[in-house]
């Protein structure tokens, strides 16, 4: 596979489910974004910072924004690959993901994305500074070198 940015990344695989398929007969682009998700928290989960952490220490890292465009269709049935690498945080309060969804069968890229996170207190809702979990373990997955442009 070529992915975009030199960095390994970490990687899900996942098949596209017939409920997953719109009007048009292709993945809905709201279902990239549900994946774009499941990547990321499951790279979190990796890093140990799982729901059960999060609940302890009454953080989350919350979406803010995302970026995404979209480059190909996906169609029942297909494998999928959605890479995900941390590309940037403050250590305090914000970070970025960069995504790429790929297909293997043919190495098509069918969507890149941004998305940005803000560290928030779960019992309030409102934006925190990240606890030293989050500090150390995001801050371990930060690539060095990175395009930011998608």
């Amino acid at each position: 596979m070529s992915w975009d940015l030199a960095e390994k990344p970490y990687l899900i695989e996942l098949q596209v489910q017939a409920d997953e398929i719109d009007a048009l007969g292709h993945a809905n682009n709201a279902v990239y974004v549900s994946w774009l998700e499941r990547c990321a928290w499951s790279h979190s989960q990796s890093l140990g910072l799982d729901l059960a952490e999060y609940q302890r220490l009454d953080r989350a890292m919350a979406i803010i924004r995302h970026e995404v465009d979209y480059l190909a269709s996906a169609y029942l049935g297909q494998t999928l690959q959605v890479a995900t690498w941390i590309i940037e945080s403050d250590h305090r309060f914000k970070m970025t993901r960069r995504f790429q969804v790929m297909r293997p069968a043919d190495g098509v890229t069918l969507l890149r994305a941004l998305t940005t996170f803000a560290c928030i207190e779960i019992s309030s809702g409102k934006p925190k500074r990240m606890p030293v979990e989050f500090v150390d373990g995001y801050g371990a997955a930060v690539i060095e070198t990175y395009p930011r442009e998608l």
